[in-house]
């Protein structure tokens, strides 16, 4: 699913549980924060057994009492908004204030469903001759939630917040990189009054999840990670005949068209690209312009993304912190290499700066085909490529040409024919005029390899 520094060796029908720390680390210093112990498999499954006791009691606990929990917890992201944003930026690199936004939306979403569940999950009466049918929303138990680094806090809490208000119970085995902000979010919940295993943190390797998910109590699985990591869980999912929601990796398009506001176009296209140095599954990685446009758009973008700045994620001044950590880093590197060396043309960066810390140079790419090894991979950085195509018709051919289908945008100042092009585009999610983002009330999740359900 991940690449795991604390990964198991199967011994005598037993997880070893030798060598498998947990490390928070700074990728801006490659500093280590803390460690944390990790549960072994016997502690994992007892965990289950917990959360499906509180589920017991937790699905018949009214909408008004789940809703005071989650609106204290609202309000403890809301007050320690700062506290928690520092603590995103040191274990995943995120700038201060991109971390910040991530705690006020997480806040948002909680009142979304806090507020609106009881409507949401309301009995909805349904029309038959000769009887009274209704159907009604009923909790289904303990679901298990896999969790990514890039959105420490949003990720859990777009997965814990729902179902919370449903009547479900969670467990959360969140990213290995970082722990601390996992430990945090349950620490939060056990501050609002959250009954003990209604929400519970699962420090697991990887390969506990086949027994976690075979366990009998488990009745679903949520993940937001990798093609591989989705599929892996899937399959065991099943295996046990266990429902599933992924969200996978995104390769995700815009299209500049010749009568789009070039100066927003160029700002949106910079912002979709660069937001979270890169990191994200909806990030606008296949820039697609039209030729008519195409220098003009070039230009400016090379001229937007020349000018940020690399530098401590935890200053104001900076545009561009590190990657997650140094293997991401080495990746991405990896793949711009190889394309590069396959023809690809470098309009601007292709490498890492000469500083310490997981970095990567704002980097474009142009002339890259369907033979090289970027062209159908997700990019996980601040690597955007360029593609310059005839006509409108040309650039929705090459942004279907894709494994991936996730979000995607169109640019354009005809609001018909940007409907035509969003509704012709085989992904997700479209967006007009500005780049793939999520909002509590929008649903969110693509087709094709980048996963399904929303």
């Amino acid at each position: 699913m991940e690449d795991l520094k604390e990964a198991k060796h199967w011994i005598g029908g037993e997880w070893s549980t030798a060598g498998t720390k947990r490390e928070s680390i700074n990728p801006a210093t490659g500093e280590v924060l803390k460690t944390f112990e990790p549960l072994t498999k016997s502690e994992a499954l007892k965990f289950v057994d917990k959360a499906h006791e509180a589920f017991g009691k937790w699905r018949h606990t009214s909408f008004k009492a789940r809703k005071a929990i989650l609106i204290k917890f609202a309000a403890l992201l809301k007050n320690r908004t700062d506290e928690l944003a520092e603590l995103i930026t040191l274990e995943m690199g995120k700038r201060i204030s991109e971390s910040r936004a991530e705690i006020t939306f997480c806040a948002q979403i909680v009142e979304f469903y806090a507020n609106g569940a009881g409507e949401f999950l309301s009995d909805h009466p349904l029309e038959v001759e000769g009887a009274d049918a209704y159907i009604q929303y009923t909790p289904i138990g303990v679901l298990v939630g896999v969790m990514p680094w890039n959105f420490p806090f949003y990720q859990v809490v777009r997965f814990i917040a729902p179902n919370m208000m449903a009547g479900n119970t969670t467990l959360v085995r969140h990213s290995s990189i970082v722990p601390q902000c996992a430990e945090k979010i349950g620490t939060l919940l056990q501050e609002c009054g959250l009954p003990e295993g209604v929400f519970t943190n699962l420090r697991i390797p990887h390969e506990f999840m086949e027994p976690l998910i075979a366990h009998k109590h488990v009745r679903g699985v949520s993940l937001t990670g990798s093609e591989a990591a989705g599929s892996s869980v899937a399959a065991l999912a099943g295996k046990n005949l266990k429902p599933t929601v992924l969200e996978l990796g995104g390769n995700d398009p815009i299209i500049v068209l010749e009568d789009a506001d070039l100066e927003m176009t160029i700002e949106m296209a910079i912002k979709g690209r660069m937001t979270n140095t890169g990191q994200s599954c909806v990030a606008s990685k296949r820039l697609i312009v039209v030729e008519k446009v195409a220098g003009a758009f070039l230009a400016g973008l090379k001229k937007g993304m020349e000018s940020m700045k690399l530098g401590d994620p935890m200053s104001p001044d900076t545009d561009v912190g590190p990657l997650s950590s140094e293997s991401a880093a080495q990746k991405l590197d990896e793949q711009v290499q190889k394309t590069v060396k396959a023809g690809a043309t470098v309009v601007l960066g292709g490498g890492r700066p000469d500083r310490k810390g997981a970095y990567f140079n704002p980097t474009i790419l142009t002339n890259v085909t369907p033979a090289m090894p970027s062209y159908d991979q997700e990019l996980f950085g601040p690597v955007a490529t360029v593609y310059v195509v005839k006509d409108e018709d040309e650039a929705v051919r090459l942004a279907n040409d894709s494994s991936y289908g996730l979000g995607g945008s169109v640019y354009t100042s005809d609001p018909k024919r940007a409907r035509a092009v969003a509704e012709s585009v085989d992904t997700g999610m479209m967006f007009v005029n500005q780049p793939t983002y999520s909002q509590a009330e929008l649903p969110f999740g693509g087709i094709k390899r980048s996963g399904y359900g929303r």
